[in-house]
């Protein structure tokens, strides 16, 4: 059985932490032999935005290393790249996290690194989690995606009633995301892991916001390129063909399935599956012991 914990406020005077415990079932045989009980992982998750003030301070990650060990927890996941795309690791491909909501931080020590370290003291094993496809929060104009013109190109597109329209440029979203179709991002995102991987002594890798970021992206020219490929005919009118938007009598939105409604999604889905299994891929061939996880609670 499978419980999932989520304390979340906006009041960062409290910890965000996300713990997933796994219960173990007792299995016996045909013959009645009872298995031996294995430890089943049990997760504390520490996320990067909600405790950016209050773990600039190496005791503040002792202290909660310790309640996490007092509380049962065997495991825990490390949050090191959250939505701006910028790192609480020392990288050598993104740029380092020192600033959030205008508060500023300045380490002169390895966040990750730290964590490791005292967490191994506690005998508790380590995952790293960072978002993958993320870029950037519109609604502080903040994130890598904003540092250079550069991520123009690679910035989903949304498919609103009003048209087309770059993620960049709307700022209702949580998240900035980019297209996980283009080569040039998989391979952008797939440095970073590697790097991770090789640098730190983990025991598992999550990935996080590994995914499109809602029914109405991306609909940009290359991923209509890429999804008549793989129909193999052109879409005759994009993107009506794929859905409408409806608005009922309340005046709220809704999506009518267009001819290529269920293949657009098989297609979406088909980039996904691809990129975790590179992941995978890149992760074994560095260190086979360390797990992939997948987060994706919604």
């Amino acid at each position: 059985m499978t419980c999932l914990i989520m304390l979340n406020t906006m009041n960062t005077n409290y910890l965000y932490l996300i713990a997933i415990l796994l219960f173990p079932g007792m299995f016996t045989a045909c013959t009645g032999e009872k298995h031996p009980l294995v430890e089943k992982p049990k997760y504390m998750w520490f996320d990067a935005e909600a405790n950016f003030e209050r773990f600039q301070y190496k005791d503040s990650i002792t202290y909660y290393l310790d309640k996490t060990k007092q509380a049962g927890f065997n495991r825990i996941v490390v949050d090191v790249r959250p939505l701006q795309g910028d790192a609480l690791y020392t990288s050598s491909h993104l740029a380092p996290l020192t600033r959030l909501d205008g508060y500023a931080v300045e380490r002169d020590w390895d966040y990750l690194q730290f964590f490791i370290k005292e967490a191994r003291k506690r005998e508790l094993k380590v995952s790293v989690s960072t978002t993958i496809f993320s870029g950037g929060r519109p609604y502080t104009r903040d994130g890598m995606v904003y540092h250079s013109h550069d991520w123009d190109e690679q910035i989903a597109v949304r498919y609103w009633p009003e048209g087309l329209v770059s993620m960049k440029d709307d700022c209702s979203q949580v998240a900035i995301f980019l297209n996980p179709l283009l080569p040039e991002v998989r391979e952008f995102c797939l440095r970073f892991i590697r790097e991770i991987v090789e640098k730190y002594e983990i025991d598992g890798y999550a990935l996080d916001y590994c995914r499109y970021s809602g029914v109405e992206t991306d609909f940009s020219h290359p991923s209509r390129q890429a999804f008549e490929a793989y129909i193999g005919k052109e879409v005759e009118q994009f993107p009506q063909d794929i859905f409408t938007w409806e608005q009922d009598k309340d005046g709220n939105f809704r999506t009518v399935p267009g001819p290529y409604y269920k293949p657009w999604f098989e297609f979406r889905a088909q980039v996904i599956h691809d990129f975790i299994e590179r992941a995978k891929q890149e992760i074994k061939a560095i260190r086979p012991d360390v797990q992939l996880e997948y987060w994706a609670p919604s």
